[in-house]
């Protein structure tokens, strides 16, 4: 069983029920199974074969979804990529992931342009519509690579209801996610058709999700959270995609409410963009049974004050790229525990290994490392990297963590993120949960600064809706809750902190701006 024979087996099951919904339009699992058998017979007709690697430049869009299983049905691998990164990132994806065809939107026509004289190996770029009024066809025809470019409706309209493809293997590579890459250049972590379907699989019945199910999928579809929790789970399970282009406060609310939207799944400052928002309503949210979060840990106090205000609960779960990427969820069979990411999901195994990589006691913190049918089976074309972190079987995670007695696991924080401040350990997630208490922080985030004497001090970013909130305050806060040396040598009040598309927030990025500070 893989991804494709699964949701043909949805198709079949329910020929009928919306797929998805889109900008107000749906789609029943028999009209997008149609599509993407065509779309798959398109590819081929275009001389794409099974192995073959394929781009996605798309963000949340029916053409996402059928350009990806009309790829996976082809036997052709996929790469999807954020369609916002620049041209200079984008052109080292294609060409590290020996792209053979690239689809994407027509917004993103003159990026091509730009680029594809370096990208000597691709053969096809399939334009997709923004709108059903876009004249593909004409915006291409004076183009110096027009003669590489189709349009996604033609490719379509050229395959065959008929399309048989071809046996998948499990170990067959599906999807090649490339990391965001802290240091140096991303690497493509290669995850097999056995990765996907175990992953969607396991998450759909661990939070059982069923055919009565309507998840808003507004995460980005190119990020494997997205991919696995709001794409791939839901439509193995029969469930209802409501498919959202953009992250908007207003429109969330909206389509909840609308649609009787029963799962949502978002990153922790979704959750804190929702909260802050003035006119939301918990009327509008009664119709959810479950939250999920990930992507980044969820601040105790934001996740209390979500769930009293709106009557919901936040399952938190944890996962990454080389997972597949869930290796833990909050069950909700037995108690959820605030500040955990829960316990092992079904056939993924957790544990935590010190320095040595001895398994450590209940309640210490060490690494956390994961083994299942989830974990990938390498970097592409980086056999040294899949050695440092694939070992004996196990997958090093890079974060810190610790166990309780009960098997719910914690995230400490990062091993790379850890400040020395004289010799003593400091966990910047400690000092985030204790200044997110205050009842005027929005957001923080806090790092390791140089400091003369001490070797590392602390520092903290923090976005506050109070505007006479002053450092002096915060600091008394502070140390009526943190150890002396746990305290913020420095506090910095900012508008807005950095991001990435997930909404995750970039401490890369402030420590970048920490660093030309203290250069200059």
């Amino acid at each position: 069983m893989n991804l494709l024979s699964k949701f043909e087996e949805s198709a079949k099951n329910f020929a009928a029920k919306p797929a998805y919904y889109f900008m107000n339009q749906s789609c029943t699992y028999a009209e997008l199974d149609g599509a993407i058998t065509q779309f798959a017979s398109g590819l081929e007709k275009l001389g794409v074969k099974p192995g073959d690697h394929i781009a996605l430049l798309l963000g949340n869009s029916p053409h996402f979804v059928i350009s990806l299983y009309g790829a996976l049905r082809l036997g052709a691998t996929v790469i999807p990529v954020n369609p916002i990164y620049t041209a200079d990132e984008i052109g080292y994806i294609l060409n590290n992931g020996d792209v053979k065809a690239v689809i994407g939107l027509d917004l993103a026509i003159p990026l091509v342009e730009k680029i594809h004289t370096s990208l000597s190996k691709i053969e096809h770029y399939i334009i997709c519509e923004t709108t059903p009024t876009s004249n593909v066809e004409s915006k291409i025809e004076n183009l110096s690579c027009s003669s590489k470019m189709k349009s996604f409706s033609k490719v379509i309209a050229a395959g065959d209801l008929t399309f048989k493809g071809p046996e998948l293997q499990d170990d067959d590579t599906a999807v090649i996610l490339y990391t965001s890459g802290t240091t140096g250049q991303p690497k493509g972590a290669m995850l097999t058709h056995k990765n996907l379907y175990s992953n969607a699989k396991d998450v759909s019945e661990y939070l059982k999700m069923n055919s009565e199910d309507k998840v808003v999928t507004v995460l980005p579809m190119f990020h494997v959270f997205c991919l696995t929790v709001a794409l791939n789970a839901p439509l193995l399970s029969g469930a209802t995609l409501l498919i959202a282009s953009k992250f908007s406060p207003k429109e969330i609310f909206e389509l909840i409410k609308e649609n009787k939207a029963t799962v949502f799944a978002g990153v922790p400052t979704m959750y804190n963009f929702l909260l802050q928002y003035p006119d939301g309503n918990p009327e509008d949210l009664k119709s959810l049974r479950l939250c999920i979060s990930g992507g980044a840990s969820l601040p105790v106090a934001l996740l209390k004050n979500f769930e009293q205000k709106f009557s919901v609960v936040i399952s938190e779960g944890y996962g990454l790229s080389e997972a597949s990427p869930v290796t833990c969820f909050n069950p909700l069979d037995r108690p959820r525990k605030p500040g955990s990411i829960g316990t092992s999901i079904l056939r993924v195994e957790n544990k935590i290994l010190n320095e040595l990589g001895e398994e450590v006691a209940i309640g210490e913190v060490g690494e956390l490392v994961v083994r299942g049918p989830n974990v990938m089976k390498g970097y592409y074309k980086m056999p040294e990297e899949t050695a440092a972190i694939i070992r004996n079987g196990w997958l090093h995670t890079g974060d810190l963590a610790r166990m309780d007695e009960d098997g719910y696991f914690y995230i400490v924080d990062r091993k790379k993120d850890l400040i020395l401040v004289g010799g003593y350990n400091v966990y910047p997630r400690e000092v985030e949960e204790a200044i997110y208490t205050h009842s005027d922080i929005v957001e923080v985030a806090v790092l390791g600064v140089p400091d003369p004497n001490l070797g590392e001090a602390v520092k903290a970013f923090v976005v506050s809706k109070n505007p006479e909130l002053t450092t002096e305050q915060l600091l008394d806060y502070c140390k009526e809750r943190l150890a002396k040396y746990k305290i913020p040598s420095s506090i910095e009040f900012i508008e807005e902190l950095p991001k990435n598309t997930t909404g995750k927030i970039l401490r890369r990025a402030l420590k970048t701006q920490v660093a030309q500070t203290v250069s200059n």
